[in-house]
């Protein structure tokens, strides 16, 4: 049976972050340990007798109402918390920008002129903007973890599997994983509480310090970002300062970039050829470039990810915390060109991005500092299976967050 809408529009707000076309709402439970607080969910999350979007509209018209809600959201709604809206996400989830052809772009609160970040642009929106109190999102290459450190928010995308991802719409299964935004890191982790269940923490005793990450920052950043890294070193007076990828962070992208444009072909493929639908330049490019990866280079790159996998379980102990940037910089100009952010700033975003992916690895981002008044975050990441202690050990020790976004 289909929830009760709360509301029979998106709230009202001046930052472009809810659905219009397939707005959706629920009331929680009566009690729970989210009582009292809202949520909203990305425009890729089912909610039984309504329609998602997955961000273009051929999408939204060519299926039907879900015939169930999400596993995720139903967990959110049973602890108490009120779902008042779907927020929009970039075209199919293919872009990191909060560009999209369709619906426009959200105005991202934390920097006006600054990009949102994407595919889970308006879940930050929202939540920056401080509409809602959190907001679910997903991250298969950053879709979380971007648009978090542009907007000032504190987000998590947690270990590979460890939420269920039913009545999600299907991407890149591999590396798509449910995550979610909130301004405060004690409200990461009380959902992360409720979405992961409870887990015993054993914490950290090591910093690893990811030497060739921060060398793709320009020094205002390393500067701004610096002081964040001081803070954990003086939390953990063993630490090291190592790469991560021994053959260079360039190399691992491209056999991310690999696996995951030959799996978003085998989920949207056969709809993409069927339909005809349009996409914006970014978006289009990739998925054109997609439908060409064969299947003998899909496969080399696939056992190249498991070796990459298994050197990054070796690398990693059961106790180091791992601290990158989240992104090279803060968010690119809103008036950047879609051959700058898509050619130039991508790349360099996901060759940070990527190592979570690949080893299925939890990762927070943290609102670290703020460079020409715009957001920058810092990222911890842990071993398979220790979202908790992330969780925790941001909660303990950054709840200073530097930047808090106006009003919405």
């Amino acid at each position: 049976m289909p929830p009760a809408n709360i509301c029979d529009h998106p709230p009202a707000e001046r930052f472009g972050a809810f659905c219009h076309d397939n707005h959706v709402g629920a009331p929680g439970a009566d009690a729970g340990p989210l009582s009292g607080l809202s949520f909203a969910i990305k425009d890729v999350f089912d909610v039984a007798g309504s329609r998602t979007g997955f961000g273009h509209p051929a999408w939204l018209a060519s299926h039907e109402p879900a015939d169930a809600t999400a596993a995720a959201v139903i967990r959110l709604l049973d602890a108490g918390a009120d779902l008042v809206g779907r927020t929009l996400s970039d075209e199919l989830c293919y872009s990191l920008s909060g560009e999209n052809f369709h619906y426009g772009m959200p105005v991202n609160p934390a920097a006006r002129d600054r990009l949102p970040g994407g595919s889970s642009s308006g879940s930050a929106v929202a939540v920056a903007g401080k509409i809602v109190d959190f907001a679910l999102g997903t991250d298969c290459g950053g879709s979380v973890r971007v648009p978090a450190a542009y907007c000032g928010l504190f987000g998590i995308r947690p270990t590979h599997g460890r939420i269920s991802l039913t009545g999600i719409c299907r991407f890149a299964p591999r590396f798509d994983t449910v995550g979610w935004f909130a301004r405060d890191p004690a409200l990461l982790k009380r959902v992360g509480d409720v979405l992961l269940g409870e887990t015993a923490t054993s914490g950290f005793n090591r910093l690893v310090i990811a030497t060739d990450a921060f060398d793709h920052c320009d020094a205002r950043v390393r500067a701004v970002l610096d002081a964040g890294v001081q803070r954990l070193s003086n939390l953990f007076p063993d630490h090291v300062s190592q790469p991560l990828s021994p053959e260079g962070l360039g190399t691992w992208l491209d056999v991310f970039r690999t696996v995951q444009a030959s799996e978003i072909w085998q989920s949207l493929g056969p709809w993409i050829e069927r339909v005809h639908p349009t996409f914006g330049d970014g978006v289009g490019q990739r998925l054109a470039a997609a439908a060409l990866v064969d299947s003998n280079e899909a496969a080399s790159a696939r056992q190249r990810a498991d070796a990459i996998a298994s050197e990054l379980s070796a690398k990693i102990g059961e106790q180091d915390l791992v601290c990158l940037p989240t992104t090279p910089g803060a968010a690119p100009p809103r008036d950047s060109s879609t051959a700058q952010v898509e050619n130039d700033y991508r790349r360099q975003a996901m060759e940070l991005l990527c190592p979570a992916g690949l080893g299925g690895l939890p990762q927070v981002t943290i609102p670290i500092g703020v460079v020409d008044g715009a957001p920058v975050g810092l990222s911890i990441m842990a071993r398979r299976g220790k979202d908790m202690d992330l969780l925790t050990l941001a909660a303990q020790c950054f709840s200073d967050a530097p930047f808090q976004p106006e009003n919405g």
